[in-house]
C-alpha cells in the first residue's frame, strides 16, 4: 500500500490555521500596526498557497465523471452554506430582511465556486503548454481589473486573479515542489518573509484589499497602469512566499498531519465563530501583543477541533451529503461495547 505524503497534509493543516488566524486578526487591523502587518503577511501566501497545493492536485480533470464529482464536492455544500449563512448573518446582523443569492458568494464561500470554475477551465487550459498557459492565466488575471463589473459576483474576480497560481501548482511536479524544502532555499525563505515583513511594517499605507483580488483597479481607487503594475507586482510577490511558506513545511507525521485531510470542514465552519467573535464585546479583552498570541493559540485550537473526528461526523452530512463517518463511527461504538460486553459476561 502507498504510503501517504504526509509533506501536503501538514501543509494544509498549517494553511488553514493561517485562514483562521487570520480572519480572526481581521477585527484588530484598524487598531494595531503590527497586527495589520502580521495580516498582510499572511495574506500574501496562505490563500495563494492554498490554490497553489488544490492546483497541484488537479490532476483527474480529464477522467470521466470528475466534472459531476467535484459539483458534488463543491457546488452543493456551496449552495447549503450559501443558505445557512444567509440566515446566520440575517440573525448575527439584526437585518431587516433575508436575502439568499446564489451567485454572490457570502464571505469566505468564493472559494468553494472559483475552486470550480478552475477546474473547469484546465480542460481548455491543460492543452496548452505550460508557459502559454500560464502567460494567459497571466493576462486574464490582469485583465479583469479594468472591469469595474468584475467583482464578488460569481466569484468573477478572484477566479481570474488567482487562476495562474492554480494553473502554476497543475504544472509543477512533486520534484520541483521537493526543490523548496532544500536547506539552501529555507535562508532565501526565511529572507523572504523577514523583507516582506519590514516592508510592510515600515509603508503601512499600502491597502490590504490588493491582496484580496476581489475588486477591480477602479474600487481600488488606481488608474488603469498603474493598477496593472501593482497586480502584477502582487504576483510575484505571492509566488515568491508561496514558495518561501513551503520551504518550511515539514516532511515527517506530526499529530496533526492526519487533520490536513479534513481542512473542508474547518474553512466552511470557521466562519460562525469568527463572526460572531467579531460581533461579540469578548474581542474588547484582545488589545494587547499577549493577546494576540493567544489569539493565535485559540486559532490554532479552533483548526484542530474543527478538523477532529467527532466534527467531521457530525458535519458530513451537510458538507459531503454522506454518512459513512458516521456509519464507520457507530461500527466502532458497537465493536467497543461489544468487547465490554464479553468481557463483563465472562468474569461473571
Amino acid at each position: 500500500m502507498k504510503q501517504r505524503d504526509y509533506y501536503f497534509d501538514n501543509a494544509k493543516f498549517i494553511l488553514i490555521f493561517f485562514v483562521v488566524f487570520g480572519h480572526l486578526l481581521r477585527t484588530f487591523i484598524e487598531d494595531n500596526e503590527m497586527v495589520y502587518t502580521v495580516y498582510k503577511v499572511i495574506y500574501t501566501f496562505h490563500m495563494p498557497a492554498f490554490i497553489f497545493v488544490s492546483g497541484f492536485f488537479a490532476r483527474c480533470f480529464n477522467k470521466k465523471g470528475y466534472i459531476m464529482k467535484i459539483a458534488k464536492k463543491l457546488i452543493l455544500p456551496y449552495l447549503i452554506f450559501q443558505i445557512i449563512y444567509s440566515i446566520y448573518y440575517y440573525f448575527l446582523y439584526d437585518k431587516q430582511s433575508l436575502a439568499v443569492d446564489p451567485l454572490d458568494p457570502q464571505w469566505s464561500l468564493w472559494f468553494l465556486l472559483s475552486l470550480f470554475f478552475w477546474n473547469i477551465m484546465l480542460i481548455g487550459f491543460s492543452r496548452l503548454n505550460a508557459a502559454t498557459g500560464i502567460m494567459v492565466a497571466l493576462a486574464l488575471g490582469l485583465g479583469i481589473g479594468f472591469c469595474g463589473w468584475a467583482s464578488n459576483y460569481l466569484s468573477l474576480s478572484r477566479t481570474f486573479v488567482f487562476f495562474p497560481l492554480f494553473l502554476l501548482g497543475f504544472h509543477l511536479k512533486k520534484e520541483h515542489v521537493r526543490m523548496f524544502t532544500k536547506p539552501s532555499f529555507k535562508f532565501v525563505a526565511f529572507l523572504s518573509f523577514l523583507i516582506v515583513f519590514a516592508g510592510f511594517y515600515l509603508y503601512p499605507d499600502f491597502n490590504y484589499k490588493w491582496l484580496l483580488g476581489s475588486k477591480p483597479y477602479a474600487k481600488l481607487e488606481a488608474a488603469a497602469l498603474s493598477g496593472m503594475l501593482i497586480r502584477l507586482g502582487y504576483y510575484l510577490l505571492c509566488t515568491l512566499m508561496v514558495f518561501s511558506f513551503l520551504a518550511f513545511v515539514p516532511k515527517k507525521q506530526y499529530f496533526f498531519t492526519s487533520l490536513g485531510k479534513n481542512t473542508l470542514y474547518v474553512y466552511l465552519l470557521h466562519g460562525f465563530i469568527v463572526k460572531t467573535f467579531q460581533q461579540s464585546s469578548v474581542k474588547e479583552y484582545f488589545d494587547k501583543p499577549e493577546t494576540f498570541l493567544m489569539l493565535a493559540g485559540i486559532s490554532l485550537l479552533l483548526t484542530i477541533i474543527l478538523s477532529s473526528r467527532f466534527a467531521t461526523v457530525v458535519a458530513q452530512p451537510l458538507i459531503e451529503l454522506e454518512l459513512s463517518k458516521f456509519k464507520i463511527y457507530i461500527y466502532r461504538l458497537a465493536a467497543i461495547f461489544k468487547i465490554y460486553r464479553q468481557k463483563i459476561l465472562s468474569g461473571m
